[in-house]
């Protein structure tokens, strides 16, 4: 086997650039970088207020709009649909089906399902009585007369049959034939022989000697015409127009088209170009605002929020907000206490009051139960076998 060759393949070589296209990209490329700077750095700056407009205005107008919707019309919908239109549909369905669906199945039951079934029968039993009549009566009388019809047909059909073979036989043998023969013999023949030796014979002479020696040299003549016309013809379209038009096409259209190829291409690429370098521009012109912002508005707040506003919050909680929190809890600690001795207090004086005015309840008696009592447990002394039992 022949190694194989895992070296890349040579990059392909660009064909080198000429100078008018190095003399035109740099001017094109700084006037396009000139137009199209403000337009990117407008972009970038309504991108990022849009994301902020969408971040801190729209996104939370569009909650507060969902929960409206929700309070408006969501929970009231909700709410008449249970207890407005679900209780009228269900009153509606009861008393639809108290004042149709039961006096209609009442109706049904009691009054249509007797009659139906009486005229089911009273038809069951005349359906019976018309296929005994159809099976015993109607069905031989017309097998009979179906077989007397078939009789007299067959008869007319021979009958017919005959005459029509009489008749037809006779006039074949007695008017066709002969007239056939005559037409054959006294007229056909004499005016094919007379057609074909006074006319066919004449023209297919004249057509053979004449027509066809005539026919031919006036077609080369023809062919020769038209052959020197088209050549002239050819020829001047050649001249008159396709010459010019490559001339044209090869020299004027061809080098202008490649040249407005060339300027497309170029201004093409100096947009592409363009954007990117103004991207970077305005990211770097962005960041350099954002840090200006950062320095001259954030750092003085955080710096203001870390060394005076947390020691001055963490000094209120640790010196007012704390005490305050354990004397609340302490103050609620004290007033359950206070409320549960109250409580017991009314149920005692309450429980006094009943033993005073009906007296003491009556204690309950012990009911033995089915269960077995346990027995204490065993000592030295005493043994729960039956071999040591006293």
């Amino acid at each position: 086997m022949d190694p194989v060759d895992l070296r890349k393949p040579p990059a392909r070589q660009e064909p080198p650039e000429g100078c008018l296209v190095v003399a035109i990209r740099m001017p094109v490329r700084v006037a396009v970088l000139v137009l199209v700077l403000p337009v990117r750095m407008a972009w970038d700056a309504l991108a990022a207020a849009g994301r902020f407009v969408t971040r801190t205005v729209l996104r939370p107008a569009g909650r507060a709009l969902v929960w409206l919707a929700g309070v408006l019309l969501v929970r009231p919908a909700v709410v008449l649909w249970r207890y407005g239109v679900l209780p009228l549909c269900r009153a509606l369905a009861w008393l639809g089906r108290v004042l149709l669906v039961v006096p209609v199945v009442l109706l049904y039951r009691s009054v249509l399902a007797p009659v139906g079934h009486a005229l089911a029968l009273l038809a069951s039993r005349a359906a019976a009585a018309l296929a005994w009549l159809y099976a015993r009566v109607l069905t031989p009388f017309g097998h009979a007369a179906l077989r007397l019809l078939r009789g007299t047909a067959s008869a007319l059909r021979t009958v017919a049959l005959g005459a029509c073979t009489a008749v037809a036989w006779l006039v074949r043998y007695a008017v066709v034939v002969p007239v056939a023969w005559l037409v054959r013999y006294v007229v056909v023949v004499p005016v094919v022989w007379l057609v074909r030796h006074l006319v066919v014979a004449p023209a297919r002479w004249l057509y053979a000697r004449i027509l066809t020696p005539v026919g031919r040299a006036a077609g080369r003549l023809a062919g020769l015409l038209l052959a020197g016309v088209g050549l002239g013809l050819y020829w001047s379209g050649r001249v008159l127009l396709v010459l010019p038009a490559s001339a044209l096409w090869r020299w004027v259209l061809v080098p202008l088209g490649r040249l407005l190829a060339l300027l497309a291409r170029e201004v093409a690429e100096a947009l592409g170009h363009a954007w990117r370098m103004a991207g970077r521009i305005s990211v770097a012109v962005g960041r350099f605002l954002g840090t200006l912002f950062r320095l001259v508005f954030v750092e003085p707040v955080r710096w203001v929020h870390r060394t005076v506003l947390t020691p001055v919050g963490h000094l209120l909680r640790d010196a007012v907000l704390r005490p305050a929190a354990e004397a609340a809890r302490a103050a609620g600690r004290a007033g359950r206490q206070a409320v549960a001795a109250a409580r017991e207090t009314v149920r005692q004086v309450r429980a006094d009051v009943r033993r005073a005015l009906f007296g003491r309840p009556p204690e309950r008696e012990a009911v033995g139960g089915r269960e077995p009592q346990p027995s204490g447990a065993r000592t030295l002394g005493r043994s729960t076998t039956a071999l040591t039992k006293d």
